[in-house]
């Protein structure tokens, strides 16, 4: 009985191993913006850094970024970084995030994934939740884009560093971070 019950944890803790493995790679993929119009991973391949963000409409703490996701697209397009936002949410619909991005003032294209393909395919489980791509689509960070979902509490910059160690064509030092927030409403 108690080598039945050490292989059943085993499998358990392997399994779990498993599940949680992230990719060191994205693939290419392509998905519509609110307007109907494809968008691919690579065609932001002349980027120094592809910026992927798992956002929502109406996820409180996404919502609490919405500022500080326009000042880093602010900061970091014109150093040739692209931004480019994931709605993976099943019950948020396309016209609900066109509406959303026209009152947020966001710049950057959100793309809708349907089926929570992409999301399922890079991990992503909550919003908003960051991925730094190079051009070569390899993962450089994967995370939150700080500490805190009250900008008055911020003490790490996470994203910022990653993006600035990018652009100074340093290795990233803090590579992977927790990403919180509410979890994405997934198709079954």
């Amino acid at each position: 009985m108690k080598i039945i019950a050490v292989l059943f944890g085993v499998v358990l803790i392997c399994g779990s191993m498993v599940k949680n493995e992230r990719p060191a790679k994205a693939d290419n993929f392509t998905l519509e913006d609110y307007n109907g119009v494809k968008h691919s991973l690579t065609d932001y391949k002349n980027s120094k850094a592809i910026v992927l963000m798992f956002i929502a409409t109406q996820c409180p703490v996404s919502n609490s970024y919405n500022d500080r996701m326009n000042g880093l697209y602010m900061d970091y397009s014109d150093k040739q970084v692209a931004f480019v936002a994931i709605n993976s949410n099943k019950g948020e619909s396309v016209e609900e995030i066109k509406n959303h991005a026209k009152d947020k003032g966001f710049r950057f294209p959100i793309l809708k994934d349907w089926k929570n393909v992409i999301a399922d395919r890079l991990g992503a489980t909550v919003t908003p939740e960051i991925y730094v791509l190079n051009p070569d689509l390899e993962i450089l960070y994967h995370g939150r884009i700080d500490n805190s979902s009250r900008a008055d509490k911020v003490t790490s910059n996470d994203l910022r560093s990653a993006l600035d160690e990018v652009l100074r064509s340093k290795r990233i030092a803090v590579s992977s971070t927790k990403a919180f927030g509410c979890t994405i409403k997934k198709v079954e």
